[in-house]
């Protein structure tokens, strides 16, 4: 059984208080959601659907040009587009082990 709801507050969180925000580059801090501080989609690699590059020293995916997690729409695109991706990387990696 879904919870209807009124508000969509949960979708978006900020911590104005947090040493490192804002942690990417950004000319409207005050649009700059917190909620997914770690992005879920660096799981997916190359199929993230976000702006990253491999330009280090040790191939390390830097994702600090990306700001799909930190839009207001992130939650919808994250929950509802991605999701099910991330569920079958984390089945395939896990039956890989």
């Amino acid at each position: 059984m879904t919870k209807e709801t009124k508000t969509e507050y949960y979708k978006f969180v900020q911590n104005r208080n947090c040493e490192y925000f804002p942690c990417h580059e950004t000319t409207d801090p005050d649009r700059f959601n917190c909620l997914f501080c770690y992005c879920p989609l660096y799981l997916l690699k190359e199929d993230c659907g976000g702006h990253f590059s491999y330009d280090n020293e040790w191939g390390i995916k830097d994702c600090s040009g990306c700001m799909i997690p930190h839009g207001r729409g992130a939650y919808d695109y994250i929950v509802g587009q991605k999701s099910k991706e991330l569920v079958e990387r984390a089945r395939k990696q896990r039956a890989e082990k």
